[in-house]
């Protein structure tokens, strides 16, 4: 059984991958051509925003975005410990400083209860009211990252209101819910800047990297696309800012446009998977194993299908078992950020985040995909009841 099955997905649309590649070999343009454009307008236009900036990948979109806002040394900008690196990565390469904030344990998305308590005591630098990082003394709160985790869109109406109490931007992490809703809107129109990945394994990935930036806001816009190339101001030579090189390659965009055609019934292919998990392993398993839950008014895209275990060795013998099976699984994340060598200087202790802790004790993703296959389901939630 495969994780992720990337090769049934290219079988069914080998022809136009190979007519769009082909299209780009014809015209040369490799970097920032027509079909850069092209995706640009098409998922502007899905997702309901006014300009969709394309990237390098998914961690270069989160920093395009820190940047457009002049982040750096001096700031704080609060987010998850339960995510990928990148996340809190892009903040500290900028010199700011990542507050982290315990999420909730339903949906593992940030905790807008906890985010606002996390802001007041870093305002009043009161580690007594909340886990603050060590050198939290002199630092400025200037804005919020959060994230939609396994394909489920945040609270956005919670967050989006603790932000502007406070003068806070939001960006949306969105490298996993391209595709999802929330309240009847799209993920990466849920914040001042929406940022997704199209690596590979995502629900809409390309070959190799990619990522893009989505806002309504102009000049935020044009900073994001100055920035992307060096800083470029009105030619490749005249550089307004400090930048990076972060454009997508034309032959990523080619692919998106292949895969794009049918990611819509993807969308809806890898619910009807998730819906049939649910309803074979409650009856299978029963209360021992935890599903994922979807709150009323939202739309999870599933990049992965995440179940919980009643505790760590449960959860390593379920592993195993499914592995002498033949069925892979995977654990995002076992270690929660603020536990991380690299996050190590900002002094934060185990136990900080207790929800974020156990979750990443017992939690592992099955095979999710739109071409999984109902025996295939079947087998995983009988293997996941034995005793």
């Amino acid at each position: 059984m495969n994780f992720i099955d990337l090769a049934a997905q290219q079988e069914r649309i080998r022809e136009r991958l190979e007519k769009n590649i082909g299209t780009v070999l014809d015209h040369g343009q490799y970097i920032m051509g027509p079909e850069v454009g092209e995706i640009e307008s098409q998922l502007a236009h899905y997702v309901g925003t006014t300009h969709a900036v394309s990237c390098a990948s998914g961690t270069d979109a989160l920093l395009l975005a820190l940047m457009a806002y002049g982040v750096g040394p001096g700031d704080a900008v609060f987010t998850t410990p339960f995510t990928f690196v990148a996340t809190a990565e892009v903040i500290s390469l900028l010199g700011a400083t990542p507050v982290f904030v315990d999420v909730d344990p339903r949906t593992f998305n940030i905790d807008p209860g906890q985010l606002e308590t996390a802001i007041i005591a870093l305002k009043s630098n009161d580690s007594s009211i909340y886990p603050l990082p060590g050198l939290s003394a002199n630092l400025q709160p200037k804005g919020i990252i959060a994230v939609d985790l396994f394909g489920l869109a945040a609270d956005y109406d919670a967050i989006n209101a603790v932000a502007k109490k406070h003068a806070l931007f939001v960006v949306e992490d969105a490298a996993q819910s391209f595709g999802g809703e929330y309240q009847n809107r799209k993920a990466c129109s849920l914040a001042d800047i929406a940022c997704t990945s199209f690596f590979p394994a995502k629900p809409l990935g390309c070959y190799g990297d990619g990522g893009m930036c989505f806002t309504d806001d102009d000049r935020l816009a044009d900073i994001m696309r100055s920035v992307r190339i060096h800083g470029q101001g009105s030619d490749k030579y005249d550089n307004v800012r400090i930048g990076i090189n972060g454009r997508m390659d034309t032959l990523q965009a080619a692919i998106l446009l292949a895969k794009f055609e049918i990611f819509p019934e993807e969308v809806c292919l890898r619910n009807q998977a998730a819906d049939s998990y649910n309803r074979l392993i409650r009856a299978a398993a029963g209360a021992t194993i935890a599903t994922p839950e979807i709150p009323p008014g939202y739309l999870s895209v599933w990049a992965q299908y995440s179940i919980l275990a009643g505790d760590m060795q449960t959860r390593t013998a379920l592993q195993t078992r499914l592995k002498e099976a033949g069925i892979p699984t995977a654990v995002y994340y076992p270690k929660p950020l603020h536990r991380q060598q690299a996050f190590a200087g900002l002094g934060y202790q185990s136990g900080a985040f207790p929800v974020s802790e156990d979750c990443s004790q017992r939690i592992f993703s099955l095979p999710m995909h739109p071409y999984l296959k109902r025996d295939e389901q079947e087998k995983v939630a009988a293997l996941l009841a034995e005793r």
